[in-house]
Order: structure tokens, then sequence, then C-alpha cells
């Protein structure tokens, strides 16, 4: 299966008193008209093509505005020897809702009861200022790979929102890596902001679905076990 993509797009306009220079996000969203391994069995299947849209432009709306708006973040790193446990949580510095005129279907291809849908994200101006926000200070790209249970278990209600929860697994694993690689002795706590850098790639993992994806990360404060 073909990876899905975001893409950074500079679309020129010339206007009447200059030039103007605006991004258009670029992304790529399978989803399956037919249920996978027996999940989702709740819903109904086979999926039309406008249901397959509708899911498509709910995932890239989520994608996109991870992209744009990103997340803070707060890390209790835990360890097992003095009984910590591990603790993380996101919390979405912003949303792109439902219908948002921004958001456009530009084309679709299907083939073994899959459709990949090719979409578009106009950002307006405060949302381009965001953008060039998160290539800037003390950002650091990361790649991590997330996981989600399989089945569906009572807070996993559905196929967005298993996704979601592999995404958020893939920026905890992000955020973890780049503290190893960047401080000699474990942290007690961390906190900053996330973004996602790219549309992620979903896969099927020892009976779990797997997330890889690539974040920008800034961690804005650390908090060593000796300051306890």
């Amino acid at each position: 299966m073909k990876k899905p993509a975001l893409i950074l797009v500079l679309v020129l306009v010339l206007p009447l008193a200059g030039l103007l220079s605006q991004e258009v996000l670029r992304g790529e969203v399978m989803v399956e008209l037919e249920p996978i391994f027996g999940l989702f069995v709740e819903d109904r299947y086979p999926l039309d093509y406008d249901d397959a849209y509708i899911r498509a432009l709910e995932e890239a709306a989520m994608f996109f505005s991870a992209s744009i708006y990103g997340w803070s973040f707060e890390y209790e790193i835990g360890e097992r020897a003095r009984s910590i446990p591990e603790f993380f949580e996101l919390s979405p510095l912003g949303q792109i809702p439902w219908g948002d005129p921004g958001l456009r279907v530009t084309h679709a291809n299907f083939a073994d009861m899959r459709i990949w849908v090719w979409m578009d994200y106009h950002p307006e101006e405060s949302q381009q200022r965001r953008l060039r926000a998160w290539r800037s200070g003390n950002v650091r790209p990361m790649q991590a790979t997330g996981h989600a249970p399989m089945g569906l278990p009572e807070r996993l209600t559905g196929r967005l929102e298993t996704r979601r929860t592999a995404l958020e697994d893939a920026a905890r694993a992000a955020v973890r890596t780049m503290l190893q690689g960047s401080e000699r002795n474990r942290p007690k706590e961390a906190r900053g902001y996330i973004s996602l850098q790219g549309f992620p790639y979903y896969w099927v993992d020892a009976g779990r679905w797997a997330c890889s994806a690539r974040f920008l990360v800034e961690i804005i404060e650390i908090v060593p076990f000796s300051a306890y």
C-alpha cells in the first residue's frame, strides 16, 4: 500500500499591489470501502463514495489541524524502578471545523475496495503565521511510531478515534526519543509543543494498528528528578 503524504505547495498570487505568496497544504487519505479484519462491524458497509469522502475529509481535517495548530503536551516520563507510571497528555491548540471552506477534495483513485482521496487546505493568513512559527525557534524534527489496539474497547469507538489514538502515541514516542537523545539523565517531566509535519502512515503490526509520523517538537521545560 502506498504511503499517504502531506505536501506543502507554494502558490503565487499576483494582486494589484504587489506579490503575495500563499501556502497550500496537500495530503492523501485512504478509506476502506469494506471492513478490515472484521473491525468496525458496527458501521454500514460497503461504503458509498459520499460516505467515503466524508470520512476522508474528517481524517484530513484532523491531520491538517495537527499540522497548523499542533498540541501542547505534558509528559511524566515515569520510571519502573521507582514505581512511577508514564503519563502523556496532549491538548489541541486549535481545530479545523467541519465544513471549513479551505478544505477541498481535489481528486480520488479507486482500487481493491479502497479509495485514495487527495485534498488541499488553503490556510488563512493567521494559520500561515502559525505554520511559519513551527519552522522557527528551538523546534526539532522527529519521527516515531505509535500503536493503538486492533479491537474496539469502549474508549475507541471507531476508525477515526483509533487513528487519533495511534497518532497521539506516536507523538509520545517522538517526545520520548527526543529526550533520550538530548538528556544525559532521565528527567521526571517535560512540557512543550508538538505539531504534525506530514500525513501519517498506518498499517497493522502484530495485531495492533501502527502509525508512523513526522513531527516538529519544541520542549520548553524539563524537570529533573533532582528537583524532587
